[in-house]
């Protein structure tokens, strides 16, 4: 009994050497179209109130065709997603690691897989606190074997939150950035030093480029006034593009052609070119986010295929960007700047291409630069889809407390606003 209840102790410290090095990534080739989403709503953050009920959505398909044992557990996280100094039992109600008991083999596609899927958190798992949580799901009991891991987020909402978006002050950037405007309340909080706080901003749910280590440009009271006309700028980019692949049979709009002589089939999405010399022109888009969708079956989680997905962006004169390198970004590709997003560049034909091993849905997406040789520079859609203030983009405002007691950042507040909405909060 002492040498088990051991290892339930240390299962999550085990994993974060590992875990912590990189959110949001897969470990395993075989996992694909990992999910976590609120209920019932494929196009949002894995977010939800402390003790509401609330639930979250994972979906995931192992391409290995064989039911597997994935088990998964919560590690607790300070603001920077680095671990917090809790022990495990400090901020989990019930057991440490629980077992994927809800899976099913697909049907009526050529593509074999298992998918899994549960609706957290379990009434056998709960998060007890706030704060930033790393979902690790991993096989066999055995925390050596990842299979991946994702972001989710709890909020115990302590604060209000008024935002806006405006255009900047800056002559330079006041047609190709927006700014985010936004007061904080903190009646209900006993901050004592504005070092307490701290302040995420999100584009479209990106992390790759979120806005961090901000102060208050004003103090009223227990109002938080954050106006930086540096600080929370964004470049504003443009609309989403889009490719419709929920029927592998009939070829939408932006499908070239189908080449079926294979499995998985390939598919072929007609070239895209550089929009930042276009005028900008306002469509419905979906902020990068992805929708596992069909029209040839009735499910779509274990009902729907797989294809080889080739993407391709011709540049200007069909000449590389000299010193940078070309991501395609979005929820397909984790909404990261890495190997799993980086485009390769064609010589031949002049152009970069990227071949992503896809599920039949609805997938956005867009292309960003960024400079080789600065490892600090953000990523940028000024050279390949231009930046245009009118852009609509959604925002979300984290706000964490850690009081001096505490060892890991509460988040007690969030908010989102859309660029489109005028006035936003105030």
């Amino acid at each position: 009994m002492k040498k088990a209840l051991f290892l339930i102790l240390f299962i999550p410290l085990s994993l974060l050497l590992k875990a912590q090095r990189q959110p949001d990534h897969v470990y395993m080739p075989s996992i694909r179209t990992v999910k976590l989403f609120q209920q019932n709503n494929q196009q949002s953050m894995p977010l939800i109130a402390l003790n509401s009920g609330e639930q979250l959505e994972l979906h995931f398909d192992d391409l290995s065709g064989n039911a597997r044992n994935f088990y998964y557990t919560y590690i607790l996280c300070n603001a920077d997603w680095t671990p917090a100094d809790l022990n495990v039992f400090d901020y989990i109600k019930g057991f440490t690691q629980n077992r994927l008991i809800q899976y099913r083999m697909s049907t009526f596609s050529a593509s074999k897989y298992v998918h899994y899927q549960a609706l957290l958190p379990e009434s056998s798992c709960v998060p007890m606190k706030s704060g930033n949580y790393m979902l690790v799901v991993y096989l066999d009991a055995d925390t050596s074997k990842i299979a991946f891991t994702k972001r989710m987020m709890i909020v115990d909402n302590k604060v209000g939150i008024g935002a806006q978006v405006q255009q900047p002050f800056d002559n330079e950037i006041l047609r190709t950035h927006q700014k985010l405007q936004f007061v904080v309340n903190t009646q209900q909080l006993n901050i004592l030093s504005p070092q307490q706080t701290q302040v995420v901003l999100l584009q479209n749910n990106r992390w790759d480029d979120a806005v961090k280590e901000i102060q208050p440009s004003f103090i009223r009271n227990n109002v938080l006034e954050y106006n930086g006309e540096q600080d929370c700028v964004f470049p504003a980019g443009k609309e989403y593009r889009w490719a419709d692949l929920q029927s592998f049979r009939f070829q939408s709009d932006r499908v070239e052609r189908v080449e079926k002589n294979k499995e998985p089939v390939d598919i072929y999405i007609k070239p895209d070119v550089e929009r930042n010399n276009l005028r900008y022109l306002f469509f419905r888009d979906r902020n990068g986010y992805d929708e596992i969708a069909t029209t040839d079956g009735v499910n779509p989680w274990w009902q729907t295929d797989y294809a080889n997905v080739h993407f391709t962006f011709a540049p200007a004169r069909n000449q590389p960007f000299a010193g940078k390198s070309v991501y395609l970004l979005g929820e397909m590709t984790g909404n990261q700047i890495g190997d799993t997003s980086r485009m390769e560049y064609d010589a031949a034909k002049g152009v970069y291409t990227k071949t992503l091993l896809l599920k039949q849905g609805y997938y956005s997406y867009s292309y960003v630069t960024k400079d080789n040789k600065n490892k600090s520079a953000k990523s940028d859609p000024a050279l390949t889809e231009g930046n245009y203030w009118e852009t609509e983009n959604q925002y979300t405002i984290l706000f964490y407390y850690r009081s001096f007691s505490s060892r890991y950042d509460e988040l007690v507040g969030i908010a989102t606003v859309n660029s489109k909405v005028i006035g936003n909060g105030f």
